[in-house]
């Protein structure tokens, strides 16, 4: 944690004489900024009347407005309290080139919480760990953090309030809860020392900034910005993009491989069997899925597995047994110019659905550490942390209560063949298949072995994976039914 020392107090006459060459090199920076594969996130937190609005303001004011986003952040509303606690600070980021000015942010709650005694010290230790993850996880892709954190004395703040209510200009500024703030300033400087303490770490760290005289603050939030930024530059430029080949093609852990090569694929069901089995287990599924809607409880399907083993066929007959109205089929394609300026977790952040209703995956954010691996679209310092980053989503998930099912589709190679040329040779299943499709089973085993790492390093007790045997999609089909039903039954059970 960085603590400014308290800078001389800049006179009006200084302070106007700085302010020219501060807009010019911040504009500077968004030029160069906008070149860059990166974004800024600026967080300004403080004391109640310390003049967070006052620093946004002037820093709106200085920087161009085409390259700035601004976020305040107040109550959750109702659909927000659907989804996980980061939800509404994950689909807010701004794209690469940008900055991202927040006024409130993943602190903001966290503060309330524990000094209005809403919450155990357990639970805000949870949410504090949170957000470490997630800027960590920001910092890794690149993103600068810059955190400031606006510090007033008591007597300052004290002061600070009755000016603004003496001045009928100015009255309006002060609200009941700014007092309540002061009367509580022990307890809330407590907790911030412990936010500070528990969420500054490399590449989030927190900057101590004297905020008793307004210029002076204003002039050194700029310059941190600047400084920072200039680092993070030289930094970024040092880092290697090389994609080390022979690293996405070697087994990080074995045993999941194994378990990939040693499921029977020999499984069959005969037409009557499954006609017989199906709509048994199409109703308890059906049961299942409306037994979660009516406990506000969402399901999240995650569907991966070899080209051609059969992932459309499978959901198609899963949402058979799912009110239209509940689910949402959500088909995971390359990413868009938009997608790609987020990290690559964004966009299935934005589609973690409402309490109570269903996403369905057909590809999932395990793009990242199998395509994205074997095609070098990722370095392998990216795809590595990938698996930690993609459970601590999960695991984000399932600690607010949604249940997340996920299925590979496994086949041979033999059987993929024979599909491909059936593929081919039926005018209406052609448009399934493609030249990377080809490309691709070339890569087969290297392939196998990021599957195996997938398995091996993402089957969490809270996530598990299935694998499903699909050489014979009957067989295969009624058991991701079976699966399903079972899993989300169990689920609330233990619920």
């Amino acid at each position: 944690m960085t603590s400014c020392a308290t800078p001389l107090r800049l006179t009006r006459k200084q302070y106007e004489a700085r302010v020219p060459q501060l807009r010019e090199d911040l504009v500077q920076l968004q030029v160069k900024l906008k070149q860059s594969p990166f974004k800024i996130l600026l967080i300004i937190a403080g004391y109640e009347g310390a003049g967070r609005g006052e620093v946004i303001n002037t820093l709106s004011g200085w920087l161009d407005p085409r390259g700035v986003e601004t976020f305040a952040f107040q109550e959750p509303t109702d659909e927000e309290r659907e989804r996980p606690f980061m939800w509404r600070f994950w689909r807010s980021l701004p794209t690469s080139g940008r900055i991202g000015i927040y006024a409130g942010s993943w602190y903001t709650e966290a503060l309330r919480e524990e000094s209005f005694s809403h919450k155990t010290t357990t639970e805000i230790s949870r949410e504090l760990e949170r957000i470490q993850h997630f800027e960590k996880l920001l910092a890794d892709n690149g993103t600068l953090v810059i955190k400031v954190w606006l510090h007033l004395s008591k007597t300052a703040q004290r002061h600070r309030l009755h000016t603004l209510e003496s001045d009928p200009s100015t009255a309006w500024r002060v609200t009941p809860e700014h007092w309540y703030h002061f009367r509580n300033y022990d307890r809330i400087a407590r907790t911030a020392r412990r936010i500070l303490k528990e969420t500054d770490r490399p590449g989030a760290t927190w900057t101590v900034i004297d905020a008793e005289h307004e210029r002076t603050r204003n002039a050194a939030v700029a310059k941190l910005i600047l400084t920072s930024f200039n680092a993070h530059l030289r930094r970024q430029k040092t880092v290697s993009r090389a994609i080390d080949k022979r690293a996405a093609a070697r087994s990080l852990q074995p045993v999941g491989l194994q378990r990939l090569q040693a499921l029977p694929l020999d499984q069959t069901l005969t037409p009557l069997e499954y006609e017989m089995k199906r709509e048994k287990w199409l109703g308890r599924l059906n049961q299942a899925v409306r037994a979660a809607h009516a406990a506000h409880r969402s399901v999240v399907f995650v569907f991966e597995g070899w080209d051609a083993a059969g992932k459309g066929g499978a959901i198609r007959r899963l949402t058979s047994a799912i009110d239209a109205r509940h689910y949402r089929v959500i088909p995971v394609a390359k990413p868009t110019d938009e997608e790609k300026a987020h990290h690559y977790l964004w966009r299935f952040w934005r589609n973690v659905p409402r309490a109570g209703m269903v996403s369905i995956y057909d590809r999932s954010w395990y793009g990242r550490v199998l395509v994205e691996r074997l095609e070098g679209f990722a370095t392998t310092k990216e795809w590595q942390r990938a698996y930690a980053e993609i459970n601590d989503f999960e695991n984000q998930l399932t600690d607010h209560g949604i249940i997340v099912v996920k299925f590979w589709l496994h086949i041979g190679k033999d059987e993929q063949l024979r599909r491909f040329k059936e593929r081919e040779n039926t005018p209406y299943k052609r448009h399934k298949i493609n030249d990377e499709d080809w490309r691709n089973r070339r890569k087969w085993s290297g392939y196998e072995v990021s599957v195996g790492d997938m398995l091996a390093l993402t089957d969490q007790p809270y996530a598990p994976w299935h694998l499903i045997p699909a050489n014979d999609k009957r067989h295969a089909r009624l058991l991701i039914l079976k699966t399903a039903a079972k899993q989300i039954e169990t689920s609330l059970g233990a619920g």
